[in-house]
């Protein structure tokens, strides 16, 4: 079933149950900088005063609620500059530092906000605090807004009907498969699967046995065997990893049946249970980074940089700096190549994966503008420029003849030369590294009106370009030309992602997620840490704790809305 079609079904459910719960643009264009399209529906138009009358510049803040980035403004980046000179507009970057819940509560209790603010995992602590402002009449009056968020609206609102935040995750035109992998895998340096005589790995022990025979083999590297990811609300990465072993995708807290849509929790399942009894039995053997539960995202980012860690499990959008540099570096150095990351599809047993997203909507991530915006309107009017095509070509493309070509029959392409030159320097300084994300877009999947992907990656004539020698090498001796290709097809799930069905603060699902993250947070470094012979004893007294949870409550009401959502879809 195509996307568009449960899409639609997805919006009424999902309103429904947000009720009974509870009770002319201004778009600038820049066609010689993001080269000609054919669009009218999504083109910007300026009156003539507007086209008369010169700009006046204007700053706003704009607080990013995740760290890996610089603090800069965007008119010190090429595309930024660009936007700015349409728009008259530009932006203070703000990235975050140390805890968000921190940093998001001294906003709350001080009333005090950036213009625009992308709260990431605390975005309903906002909602609920009145911290930002209804975007509903911005969606009608632009055009750009109207056209990309115009589907999604009632996905959109808020338990009171409004919308105060506009989602990364719409997709435009028809949905493009990615041929890497942004999401889930268990990641192991290349040189060992090299070393090994590129073995199929494809069970959780074949896994841990290959990192334990390598670092065996090189006791003079002092080498890290696993590393975890478990800083702050990036703890998914720890805890989301039964889920995988177990053959799920990514929803969240819930493992649902694809024949009965019954959701159950796997947090003190036979599951976990499993394979925090492996990671004990990995840490026991010296193989397991104790560092991982005191380690900030920063840390081991640079960890994974260093040439020293041999595996670990993450989602390749979350890991994307340290691949990035790790690649430019074999780009000059093809001997270098041995430290990139490579991603294997491990389950318990070896059984189907789900590691690839289905497409999906997701409400609870996204930008808005809070009540301390100095002018609404006019941070408004620069997202509906931003949301024209050819600035959605601009921040994902570039500049025709700079960053990208387009050939005789219109395809999109890049030289060889202009893809070697687009590193991680080159990203930050252009701008593709601040527009990658954190803004009102077109979702990475999305297509042109011209059928060209919107991001390069999943350009299938760039992605094959990009491939060094090296790439080529490692996927031929797996058969495959594409990394998606070593994963399973994901199976359609129209409610994906169940993590993104909302929940009230303060209801009792949100309580309930509340609760079992701080005892997943406080058990699963007793469980690895633990000496094996005290596993047993640290399990039960975990169930223990997890058993006063309304677990039976919380289950019964994701399993309610999934169906619901697939009743909508079947009719």
């Amino acid at each position: 079933m195509a996307k568009k079609h449960w899409l639609s079904g997805l919006a009424i459910v999902m309103s429904a149950s947000l009720v009974a719960g509870c009770a002319g643009s201004g778009s600038g264009t820049n066609n010689e900088a993001a080269g000609s399209t054919n669009n009218e529906s999504t083109g910007g138009t300026k009156t003539e005063e507007q086209a008369e009358k010169p700009l006046e510049k204007a700053t706003f803040t704009y607080f990013v609620g995740a760290s890996g980035k610089k603090d800069r403004n965007t008119n010190e980046t090429t595309i930024g500059k660009l936007l700015e000179d349409q728009t008259g507009v530009n932006f203070k970057m703000e990235y975050l530092v140390g805890d968000l819940n921190t940093k998001i509560g001294t906003m709350i209790a001080s009333n005090e906000y950036p213009d625009v603010l992308v709260p990431d995992a605390a975005i309903d602590k906002v909602i609920d605090a009145g911290g930002f402002i209804d975007l509903t009449p911005y969606i009608e009056k632009y055009e750009n807004l109207k056209f990309v968020f115009g589907p999604y609206l009632n996905q959109m609102k808020a338990a009171d009907g409004n919308i105060y935040i506009l989602p990364f995750s719409t997709v435009v035109g028809e949905y493009m498969p990615d041929p890497n992998i942004n999401q889930g895998a268990w990641w192991v340096q290349r040189r060992v699967l090299k070393e090994a005589g590129y073995p199929q790995i494809k069970t959780m022990d074949e896994y841990f046995k290959l990192i334990e025979d390598f670092v065996a083999k090189h006791p003079e590297e002092n080498l890290t065997g696993f590393l975890s990811l478990t800083h702050d609300w990036r703890f998914f990465a720890t805890s989301n990893q039964p889920m995988h072993l177990a053959g799920y995708p990514n929803d969240g807290n819930v493992l649902v049946d694809m024949n009965t849509f019954e959701a159950k929790t796997y947090a003190a399942n036979e599951d976990t249970k499993r394979w925090a009894q492996k990671m004990n039995e990995i840490n026991a053997k010296g193989l397991f980074d104790k560092s991982s539960f005191v380690d900030n995202y920063d840390q081991y980012i640079a960890k994974l940089a260093s040439h020293k860690v041999v595996g670990f499990f993450d989602y390749g959008w979350q890991v994307n700096n340290a691949q990035l540099n790790l690649k430019d570096a074999a780009k000059k150095d093809p001997t270098q190549d041995d430290f990139v990351y490579f991603p294997l599809p491990v389950t318990f047993d070896g059984g189907k994966d789900q590691y690839l997203d289905p497409p999906g909507f997701v409400k609870n991530r996204g930008v808005g503008v809070t009540v301390s915006a100095k002018d609404p309107d006019r941070i408004m009017q620069f997202f509906d420029t931003l949301l024209a095509e050819e600035n959605q070509i601009m921040r994902s493309w570039g500049i025709k003849g700079e960053t990208y070509e387009v050939d005789a029959n219109g395809r999109f392409y890049r030289t060889e030369e202009q893809i070697l030159k687009i590193d991680e320097a080159f990203r930050e300084q252009f701008g593709f590294k601040y527009f990658d994300w954190d803004w009102p877009q077109y979702n990475t999947s999305s297509t042109l009106s011209d059928g060209n992907a919107l991001s390069p990656g999943l350009q299938p004539e760039v992605f094959q370009m990009g491939l060094t020698a090296e790439d080529k090498t490692i996927l031929e001796k797996y058969g495959v030309k594409t990394y998606s290709e070593l994963f399973a097809a994901p199976d359609e799930r129209p409610w994906f992602p169940a993590w993104g069905i909302p929940k009230e603060q303060g209801s009792p699902q949100q309580i309930w997620e509340t609760k079992k993250d701080e005892l997943t947070k406080k058990y699963i470094p007793k469980l690895i840490l633990a000496e094996p012979g005290d596993f047993e004893a640290v399990w039960q007294e975990y169930l223990g704790e997890f058993g006063k949870l309304d677990t039976a409550g919380y289950e019964k009401w994701y399993t309610e809305q999934i169906k619901a959502v697939v009743d909508s879809v079947k009719k």
